[in-house]
């Protein structure tokens, strides 16, 4: 039987990753993007080889984008990875209204919305799986990162009430929380502060896309099979 796993964000360094393990796993993907299609063609082109590969578009940081990309799948999906990870950094007074909403849609709503479309048929096949990408700071808090750490908190608590409520279904619900990761999101470091942050990580690096990827295959995989509703953070035992 055919697998479908949807990857929200595969056009980033973090959601390549992701959708080139789950391809290693057998499943057919849905390669999420926004605006940057040169990269998940590329993606497309190098994984159609072994799986199929549908691109989706759609802006999840609006309130009609959930609905959007769900009338693009021709198949109920098994995974769903939801990886998105536009961040925001400023003191929380000169965040604007529109920046908020934008966020909390992104972060909290959006997903929040795909799994309400996308569970009742997991529920009637009784399996599936669901991670969040969610971040360290949605388990200590950064100053200047305000609303980043408020919605990627709220993700982590969202996934572990749903995780009660959806384990009588045998579908599972989990989360990685990355540290610091190696990607273009943080390329407004200079190389002096990169440093500085590396220092201070006990493992004494950045984290790569791969080990974020590493650890969702595991979370999807069967050797997880009893974990649900777990956080899972790959920091290097920064801020542990």
């Amino acid at each position: 039987m055919k697998r479908y796993a949807l990857v929200t964000g595969a056009s980033g360094e973090i959601g390549v990753a992701i959708a080139r393990e789950l391809a290693s796993q057998g499943f057919n993907l849905y390669l999420h993007y926004y605006q940057n299609k040169q990269s998940v063609e590329k993606l497309q082109m190098e994984l159609s080889s072994i799986v199929e590969c549908q691109l989706v578009q759609a802006n999840l940081a609006v309130p009609e984008g959930p609905s959007e990309l769900i009338t693009q799948l021709q198949k109920p999906v098994d995974v769903l990875v939801y990886n998105c990870g536009s961040s925001h950094t400023g003191l929380m007074t000169d965040v604007s209204s529109k920046e908020l909403d934008s966020m909390v849609q992104l972060q909290l709503k959006s997903p929040f919305q795909l799994l309400q479309l996308i569970i009742p048929e997991m529920v009637s096949r009784k399996s599936g799986s669901v991670v969040l990408i969610t971040s360290i700071w949605g388990q200590t808090g950064a100053s200047c990162e305000v609303l980043y750490s408020m919605v990627k908190g709220g993700m982590n608590t969202m996934v572990k009430a749903l995780s009660k409520e959806l384990a009588p279904s045998n579908i599972r619900v989990n989360a990685v929380a990355p540290g610091i990761i190696a990607t273009k999101m943080n390329e407004q470091l200079s190389e002096e502060e990169l440093e500085a942050v590396s220092d201070d990580i006990p493992i004494g690096r950045l984290g790569l896309p791969e080990e974020v990827s590493d650890a969702v295959g595991y979370l999807i995989s069967r050797k997880s099979s009893y974990i649900t509703g777990h956080i899972l953070p790959v920091n290097g035992a920064w801020y542990c």
